[in-house]
């Protein structure tokens, strides 16, 4: 078997599913999901519906469109111009239809990615640390070496960057790419600043480093959005992975790569890194399905989704708020002070980072589920290096105000327990 397969990494979400059905009762602040509560069954039917009638508008007749529904379709995915026509009006990302690849969810993105970019042993993928475990488990199915630049307790420094790009190089080897959430990122909330984007893009435009631009969570976060790596990107630089699971729903798995770059092949010939993805993906899921691309299609359709997230978008900032308010009430700042426990305060997203004074690992999470009816994520499962052994990871996104205010009661009377516990053992 392959060595992935036995790897604590692969079984991340195993286990939190396990610990999940183990404790129902619990009050759960593990999954990165959307809010139940703005799903209409309805609305798949509408989205369908309206991206149909608009074929039929453009003269698509009942043998061509039942061919588009019901058999295989074009790899790179057949609704890549409505994506490009979102991404201008809404993302203000200008590219052409043909640079954009439709995917099964960003995951699937970021393993096309991966294999395009890395062509031997000397080639190695940087992340930002902590980081998705989505990324880094695609790299070690793949076998691709992974370098961890950490987060500072501010956040990301391209200065950090930088540094391990020369030091890659030193070793000898070829750095490829740079993996990064720009926007409250998961698992640690941390969001760039407009400087550092620039900045970021300077660096790996000098150093020829591709930057992996993943954003799950802009639209569905309140204020002002800074703008994505992507539409600021001159040269080239940054490969852009998308994804609809958060801005319309998770079953739809749509996502997509924007991929402008021009590659050569042996031939001396030129193309896009489009192209590429797309010959990879013809052997991987083969196509994305007709539905779901409908469906996101359909949606696209409705208007900017920048709008029609907009009730969800408060939603979420509300519910982050309101964990952060309960936290401070549970365990207030002299308290915490004393304990030697400290969070930090995203604006948006679905995640903030916890800091506690003992071990926070499987074992402590399972104590915690146990005795005191709360569920949370290790955030060590996020570290591709060692770290992130005294972190706790915690979604706001799926709970109700009550799930929240209980939630929390619970997590407060579970950290103090086990400080005093931890203080008891050393």
């Amino acid at each position: 078997m392959h060595g992935s397969v036995s790897d604590p990494l692969l079984d991340t979400m195993n286990f939190l599913n396990e610990i999940t059905l183990r404790y129902p009762d619990a009050i759960s602040f593990a999954p990165g999901r959307p809010y139940d509560g703005f799903f209409d069954i309805e609305q798949i039917f509408e989205h369908l519906r309206r991206y149909l009638d608009r074929l039929v508008e453009q003269g698509v007749g009942p043998q061509q469109l039942r061919a588009q529904m019901y058999q295989y379709g074009p790899t790179a995915g057949f609704i890549r111009q409505e994506l490009a026509d979102w991404l201008r009006d809404d993302e203000d990302i200008d590219v052409p239809a043909e640079s954009i690849v439709v995917t099964v969810g960003a995951q699937e993105a970021m393993l096309l990615v991966l294999r395009a970019l890395v062509a031997g042993p000397d080639d190695v993928v940087l992340v930002a640390s902590p980081c998705y475990v989505g990324i880094t488990g695609a790299a070690r199915v793949l076998d691709i070496p992974v370098t961890p630049v950490e987060e500072r307790a501010d956040g990301f420094h391209c200065a950090d960057l930088e540094a391990a790009i020369k030091a890659e190089k030193a070793n000898g080897r070829r750095p490829r790419a740079f993996y990064v959430v720009p926007e409250h990122s998961n698992p640690g909330g941390t969001t760039m600043d407009l400087a550092a984007r620039r900045e970021l893009l300077e660096v790996a435009a000098r150093h020829d480093v591709l930057v992996l631009e993943d954003t799950p969570y802009r639209l569905v976060s309140p204020g002002e959005r800074l703008p994505t790596l992507k539409s600021l990107d001159r040269t080239r630089s940054v490969v852009h992975l998308g994804s609809f699971s958060k801005t319309l729903f998770p079953g739809a798995r749509g996502g997509f790569a924007i991929a402008d770059q021009v590659v050569v092949d042996d031939a001396g010939g030129t193309g896009l890194l489009a192209d590429e993805l797309a010959k990879i993906k013809s052997m991987v899921t083969v196509n994305t399905p007709s539905l779901s691309q409908a469906a996101v299609a359909g949606a696209l359709l409705a208007g900017k989704l920048s709008e029609l997230n907009a009730e969800s978008a408060d939603y979420y900032g509300d519910a982050m708020r309101s964990v952060l308010e309960h936290l401070d009430l549970r365990l207030p700042a002299d308290r915490r002070a004393a304990l030697g426990v400290s969070w930090n305060a995203p604006t948006g997203g679905f995640f903030l980072a916890m800091r506690v004074p003992f071990r926070a690992d499987n074992a402590a999470l399972t104590r915690s589920a146990q005795d005191f009816g709360v569920i949370w994520t290790p955030m060590q499962h996020f570290y591709p290096g060692d770290g992130g052994h005294h972190g706790i990871r915690l979604s706001t996104s799926y709970l109700t105000p009550a799930e929240i205010a209980e939630g929390t009661t619970r997590l407060a009377r579970f950290i103090e327990a086990e400080s005093e516990r931890h203080t008891e053992n050393t």
